[in-house]
């Protein structure tokens, strides 16, 4: 292994979770009586927190509920859909298991602890993560480097030496803000759209040789 590190990102990377977070957004919205979505774009929040898309709803709409009821109303769907689907990507889990014990490893996500906590419960993963961390830990959310940063310290491993595994536009900019290498994978975004990355792959098979595993995973 020619790395020091590995930080996965985890909503679009290990799992396949962002059409659920869109449509537990809308499903809140439209509970709230908002069938369009209010004036937002789900798009423009790929990669970044929920608490700021929440924000900016309640900046532009001042419903009568609290920033912390919208939150729980939308987790709670999230966390539903993600028992039903378990829409696990099959190659990330295998790249994390192959990695395991190889090389610190750490999650860094966008997404609210119990979200990190079920897909790490769901996907078995628990033990391969020496540090896991969210959004809402951090002072700034990706594209700011922070949540990087912060596993990185965690890890005890320089920025420079590690790499990150990404599937959005903030999310590169974090980790390149970062002083990290990323390498992207074209879940969400089409491969000519994540030209900022160091490498983009297809498949997490080209991952693992990138990264020096000396067999497929």
């Amino acid at each position: 292994m020619h790395t020091g590190a590995v930080i996965f990102d985890m909503d679009g990377v290990l799992v396949d979770s962002e059409p659920l977070h869109e449509r537990a957004f809308r499903e809140t919205l439209a509970e709230l009586g908002y069938a369009d979505g209010a004036g937002l774009s789900f798009r423009d929040y790929v990669g970044r927190s929920d608490h700021e898309l929440w924000q900016d709803f309640v900046r532009l709409h001042r419903p009568s509920i609290s920033l912390e009821e919208l939150l729980a109303r939308k987790r709670a769907r999230v966390l539903r859909l993600l028992e039903q689907r378990r829409p696990w990507f099959p190659g990330a889990v295998r790249l994390v298991r192959a990695l395991c014990g190889r090389v610190p490893l750490g999650l860094a996500s966008g997404s609210e602890r119990p979200v990190i906590e079920a897909v790490l419960e769901g996907t078995g993963l628990r033990t391969c993560f020496r540090a896991v961390v969210s959004g809402a830990e951090v002072p700034r959310g990706k594209p700011a480097p922070d949540i990087f940063l912060r596993t990185a310290a965690l890890l005890e491993v320089p920025p420079r030496a590690c790499w990150v595994i990404e599937d959005s536009l903030p999310g590169i900019a974090a980790a390149r803000a970062a002083g990290m290498r990323v390498v992207a994978v074209p879940h969400t975004h089409p491969a000519d759209d994540l030209r900022d990355a160091d490498h983009v792959m297809e498949d997490f098979d080209g991952i693992a040789r990138l990264l020096g595993l000396p067999e497929p995973i």
